[in-house]
């Protein structure tokens, strides 16, 4: 039987350093993490070594970005004295189990991933990504089963990855711990395999669409409302959303961009539900009256994160983050020690153990 013991179940997710995090990721992931500190026993990944992949040339940069996410995440409100912050590059064990979980899928599985396909196309690689690019795509299977974690709040855009993650855990179970491979996923711990079959939590916004009213809310293109902006910042951004609407008695479309920001940031339901039947109707309600209600809800929102976030800046905060960032990797370098050497018994590896000094 797996020895393995867990006192409450586990989350785990995270980001790749490539930039400040935006109200897409709020709302599809990291409201979440902030929401279930509690309940879970919470580890959240700072995918550094990941970034690589897109930014080999760029060191300084991948490492002003690491600390910049932590610094969001602290913001944000996720306590490192409930959460465990991991830094990818500082657990060893998550790049080994990368190597086994290598061996259990072909190569034109992982490149079927749609979520590998569609940065391709994005980033404009064409065929001139390095051979680490679609093998970070497996390490993420590694990243979230190395912490045999219940649950992963993603992004709707991330619930690929998370099916092939799935994918490998049965795989490894069915191949080393002699789990039945028509066993159902709960089932998979219980009846001897190493990993659990974790499910992805999509946030209550899968997809954010950006100010552009168009693409899903990114950096790169231009569109993102950031969790550090300004109030007079969200302001512009808010007012430049284009809806096609010409007056405030012509009826409008409640299912637009500007009516998706409604639903996500104005919190009385009360409220939402007036502002979508006067603008249905024509009724009155010019789209700059809707638009100063959703850049005030955000302000709100934002608002105690930049008071945060202000005492994360400078010298002083960057040496903080990197004491809370140390700390936390003796506790998450424990647990991936621990799942590791787990799956090495059941892949009769387990020649020895080994500590770890930090």
């Amino acid at each position: 039987m797996n020895n393995l013991v867990e006192r409450r179940p586990r989350i785990l997710t995270g980001d790749t350093p490539t930039g400040r995090l935006h109200l897409g990721h709020w709302v599809g992931s990291l409201e979440n993490r902030i929401r279930l500190q509690d309940d879970y026993e919470c580890f959240f990944l700072i995918a550094n070594m990941h970034a690589f992949t897109t930014r080999v040339d760029k060191p300084e940069d991948i490492r002003r970005d690491t600390l910049e996410i932590a610094k969001d995440w602290l913001a944000a409100g996720i306590d490192p004295e409930r959460s465990t912050l991991v830094l990818q590059t500082e657990i060893p064990a998550i790049a080994e189990l990368s190597w086994y979980f290598a061996m259990l899928l072909p190569f034109n599985r992982v490149m079927r991933n749609p979520t590998l396909k569609t940065e391709i196309e994005l980033k404009g690689l064409g065929d001139h990504y390095s051979f680490g690019f679609p093998l970070y795509a497996v390490g993420q299977c590694a990243d979230i089963l190395i912490f045999r974690p219940e649950l992963v709040p993603v992004g709707e855009d991330q619930v690929a990855h998370i099916e092939m993650c799935r994918e490998v855990g049965r795989r490894f179970n069915w191949t080393y711990a002699g789990v039945d491979p028509q066993a159902q996923d709960e089932d998979h711990v219980p009846l001897g395999g190493v990993f659990p079959i974790p499910r992805a939590l999509v946030g209550r916004v899968g997809r954010l669409v950006g100010t552009d009213g168009k693409s899903k809310m990114s950096k790169s293109l231009g569109n993102a409302i950031f969790l550090t902006d300004t109030a007079k910042e969200i302001k512009k951004k808010i007012s430049a959303l284009y809806t096609g609407r010409q007056t405030m008695t012509e009826p409008g479309d409640i299912n637009n961009a500007l009516f998706q920001y409604v639903r996500a940031f104005i919190k009385n339901p009360a409220r939402v539900a007036e502002l979508e039947t006067k603008y249905a109707a024509g009724d009155n309600l010019g789209d700059g009256h809707v638009k100063a209600e959703v850049a005030a809800a955000i302000d709100e929102l934002l608002g105690p994160m930049r008071e945060r976030r202000a005492a994360l800046e400078g010298e002083g905060g960057d040496k903080r983050v990197l004491e809370i960032l140390r700390a936390h990797c003796a506790k998450a370098n424990a647990v991936a020690e621990e799942t590791l050497y787990a799956a090495k018994q059941a892949m009769k590896l387990d020649f020895g153990r080994r500590s770890l000094l930090f």
